[in-house]
């Protein structure tokens, strides 16, 4: 069928691409898979709008506004495209959005997440931060609980909690490479309350002070894991052992930031083969 062939191109689209928790992996239900990989392949291709290639941001942004174009015509039911990667998306998301009623706010939300960072490159505060992964991550768990078949605001909060705590600790191990594009996430407020300077960034210096800065959002970031952790006991199933991993492999991730005093220039921390013994194990392991 058509639609089959959309919902596997997209699968192609999402495991091209290197992430730190799994994207439709054997772990979720079969019958979620296809949805997942639609809605991956979806948020995938406009974040390289943002972020890939050699554009000037006027184009980002006109790109970005056609593929929100495009999806409120994919949720009407008009998928049409000339680009077959587009096309493929399209389709399969059009399904996806009518078969789960699915609040579409929530992949616009990513979209201006998307925007943002073609826009902006410091954030002030820690709840400008926040609102940022309100738009960029916490989208993505709520879907995949509305694709399980979840609507309850107790775990759509548990959710946007581990989200967000993936999307910071994924800004932390990222500080070099998100230097290098210019853009800063630690909020300015504790960069100066650190008595941090962004020359030593330049230098690919982390001093004492940008320890500091990190360790207190890495302090943040790790009440987030703990208040969201109780979401892979309040659903069934396969999905339960997907959100133990998800959760594992991001708090990983942070372990490791903490004991390398967060040196992302002397070493960017990553999940390897022996990682994923472990994660296996506490897995299994794992009380509520």
């Amino acid at each position: 069928m058509v639609t089959d062939a959309a919902y596997a191109r997209c699968l192609e689209i999402a495991r091209r691409h290197y992430e730190n928790f799994p994207v439709a992996s054997r772990l979720l239900p079969r019958r979620m898979r296809p949805d997942v990989a639609a809605i991956y392949a979806f948020a995938r291709i406009a974040d390289d709008f943002a972020d890939e290639g050699e554009r000037d941001d006027a184009t980002r942004l006109e790109l970005l506004d056609d593929w929100r174009d495009r999806l409120y015509r994919a949720a009407g039911g008009d998928f049409t495209a000339d680009d077959p990667d587009a096309a493929a998306v399209f389709r399969a998301l059009s399904v996806t959005i009518r078969r789960h009623a699915l609040d579409v706010q929530l992949l616009d939300d990513l979209l201006s997440a998307f925007r943002q960072d073609v826009l902006v490159k410091r954030y002030e505060a820690w709840d400008d931060v926040l609102d940022y992964c309100r738009r960029s991550a916490n989208p993505v768990g709520r879907l995949v609980l509305r694709l399980a078949g979840y609507r309850d605001p107790h775990l759509d909060e548990m959710s946007d909690a581990v989200c967000t705590a993936l999307q910071l600790t994924n800004f932390w191990q990222d500080l070099q490479l998100d230097w290098r594009k210019g853009r800063l996430y630690i909020p300015l407020a504790y960069v100066r309350a650190a008595a941090a300077d962004e020359q030593d960034l330049d230098r690919e210096q982390l001093t004492p002070e940008w320890r500091r800065a990190l360790a207190t959002v890495a302090l943040e970031t790790r009440a987030l894991f703990a208040f969201g952790r109780p979401i892979a006991d309040a659903v069934k199933g396969r999905l339960k052992w997907e959100l133990r991993a998800t959760w594992l492999g991001g708090v990983r991730i942070l372990d490791r930031l903490e004991a390398n005093g967060f040196d992302v220039f002397a070493a960017r921390p990553t999940l390897g083969w022996q990682d994923g013994l472990s994660i296996a194990m506490k897995m299994i392991a794992w009380q509520a």
